[in-house]
């Protein structure tokens, strides 16, 4: 799991099938501080999440090919919550 930002829409024109109707989202991964820790990440995200909001991320590609329902499916990555707000003091 990761914590990210989302940075915008992905729009596909095509795409593997298993994905089609799925919202998929450019996601950058933060640190505590909320700096950029490596590569942006597309991810499926079911939950609508807002432009620049704060996400959780997983790269559990079994969930994530459970959750589109196909086992050959090439995703990855996951939207597996949206960041409200963060107690002081607790480390992500």
């Amino acid at each position: 799991m990761r914590l990210a930002r989302v940075e915008g829409n992905l729009v596909a024109t095509r795409k593997h099938p298993s994905l089609e109707g799925w919202r998929l989202v450019i996601c950058q991964p933060v640190n505590a501080a909320g700096q950029r820790e490596g590569p942006p990440q597309v991810a499926i995200d079911a939950l609508g999440a807002g432009m620049h909001q704060q996400v959780v991320i997983s790269s559990d590609g079994s969930a994530a090919r459970q959750a589109v329902g196909d086992d050959q499916s090439p995703v990855r990555w996951l939207v597996i919550g949206i960041v409200d707000e963060r107690e002081p003091g607790v480390r992500v």
